[in-house]
């Protein structure tokens, strides 16, 4: 490996865009930056609609890399590969002179869920979870059969069809291109045949054409072009030579790639991600299969995600709506020190996280979030925000069962110290209610994608190389003294879930 050179690393999320320089030799951030300093805007035009505008990404990714360049106080041209990741899911439309033809429909956005069901009805559960190891759902493929029936005009105005990383890829300079991680999160890849699902674009009436060339997700798929690199002040023909989506990034950032290994997050949506080198599946799609980033033909890795929509977006909720007055209220630190001064199981409440769309553990229902057992004589803002923490820790566990019922030993998970894991009581129920050690590591998104970009350029020689610099910066077993506290409460929370699904 070389002595010198730094990687560019983008994490391209739906609140924000955060950008990381890591030294190639040390493994170590030399300046981040996160554009927009607020979150930035979701359009949901109708309920359960959740859309983004593409061109939002990607002046922010220039603004993130626009401060690095103001912080580091290094020459942007020794950067030697660039790495994405991305939001997960979402569907970007362009014509055919590369021009985005409408908002990208997110990974939130409940609206395609009928289009997925009535392809797997039609093609058959047996066959689309024995080839694509998940329903259409609501994934990328049924948001677009949702365009082709609802928005014809601009249907038949598609020249390729993208997910956000390829998108920010394409902005860079690297040309129209996806991976088969890609294809496989937006359920367009056949398992069994290793390639496009063309059986599935068949049913759904889409040209094999709309899919961009699919490229390795560790190699160089593109270079930084010259008008794009003297603007940001980077060498042109720089190598793009990584992308995955969000959650098997985060895997990648804390090297969770062999079989046995589990990563979690808890930003606005939150994840737990388990590592197999079998094609297992949940026969109700409650949990999703798809490929890993390390993924090949000869050496299969999968990786089995457990989502919650409703998690960071619940904590941001009660800051700006139930904490703060006026100007005046909690940064998340603070709340957590109120939330901490109520007692496990706050007192009878509990509440249900489930207010940003559909959820895939429920099979797809959008139940919204609700509190239960609120006591107006009782409970206070204290009470609140601990519910809520220790009801997004609950609707983990829940689809924790689901996964472990697949086989998936749950016994330590590794997560990066960042969003609600920064939180004492999140990272104490966590532990206590899935009966897991948690280790928390000083990396995130950003990181591991300027990690994925070395190890694609072959700056490093191998992965192991790849994650010099990553280190533990906290251990948290079970909290043995509470567990039957939180058992207790988890059961309430648990009766309330079962009663709204009635």
């Amino acid at each position: 490996m070389s002595d010198s050179g730094y990687l560019l690393g983008f994490d391209s999320g739906t609140s924000s865009i955060k950008a990381t320089l890591l030294d190639a030799a040390t493994g170590q951030a030399v300046a981040s930056a996160t554009s927009p300093k607020k979150e930035m805007e979701i359009i949901a035009r109708q309920p359960g609609w959740a859309e983004q505008d593409p061109s939002v990404w990607w002046e922010n990714a220039k603004n993130a890399v626009r401060e690095i360049r103001e912080k580091a106080g290094v020459d942007l041209k020794d950067v030697v590969a660039v790495g994405i990741s991305y939001q997960m899911h979402g569907l970007v439309c362009v014509d055919k002179n590369n021009r985005v033809l409408r908002p990208s429909i997110i990974w939130c956005d409940s609206r395609a869920v009928p289009y997925g069901q009535n392809a797997c009805n039609a093609l058959g559960a047996d066959k689309c979870l024995g080839s694509l190891l998940n329903s259409p759902g609501n994934f990328t493929a049924a948001k677009l059969a949702w365009v082709k029936e609802n928005e014809p005009d601009i249907f038949a105005k598609i020249h390729k069809i993208m997910l956000p990383g390829d998108y920010l890829a394409m902005m860079l300079g690297g040309g129209l291109t996806t991976t088969p991680s890609g294809l496989s999160e937006g359920i367009m890849w056949d398992f069994t045949q290793h390639d496009l699902a063309g059986f599935l674009l068949d049913h759904l009436g889409f040209s094999h054409d709309i899919i961009p060339e699919i490229v390795p997700t560790f190699a160089v798929q593109g270079e930084v072009g010259g008008d794009v690199a003297a603007e940001l002040g980077l060498k042109t023909g720089t190598p793009i030579s990584y992308r995955g989506g969000d959650q098997p990034n985060n895997a990648l950032s804390l090297n969770v790639l062999e079989p046995g290994e589990i990563a979690a997050t808890a930003g606005t949506s939150g994840v737990v991600y388990g590592v197999t080198d079998s094609p297992e599946y949940d026969k109700q799609s409650r949990v999703n299969t798809f490929v890993h980033v390390n993924y090949s033909k000869d050496n299969p890795r999968y990786g089995v995600l457990l989502c919650v929509n409703g998690t960071g977006i619940l904590n941001s909720w009660l800051k700006h709506n139930v904490v703060t007055v006026g100007d005046h209220g909690l940064d998340y630190p603070e709340m957590d020190a109120l939330s901490q001064e109520a007692p496990v199981g706050c007192d009878g409440l509990s509440i249900l996280p489930y207010g940003n769309g559909a959820e895939r553990t429920l099979g797809n229902r959008n139940i919204g979030a609700s509190m239960h057992g609120l006591n107006l004589n009782l409970h206070g803002k204290k009470h609140i925000l601990r519910a809520a923490q220790e009801g997004i820790v609950f609707a983990l566990n829940y689809g924790l069962g689901i996964m472990k019922g697949m086989g998936v030993d749950v016994r330590a998970v590794r997560a990066g110290d960042a969003n609600m894991f920064r939180s004492p009581l999140f990272q104490s129920a966590f532990a206590t209610v899935a009966g897991a050690r948690l280790e928390l590591y000083n990396t995130d998104g950003s990181r591991g994608a300027a990690r994925g970009a070395g190890i694609g350029a072959g700056i490093y020689k191998n992965m192991r190389d790849a994650f010099v610099g990553l280190t533990a910066t906290k251990t948290i077993d079970p909290d043995k003294q509470n567990a039957a506290a939180y058992d207790e409460a988890y059961q309430r929370w648990l009766g309330a879930l079962e009663t709204r699904l009635r």
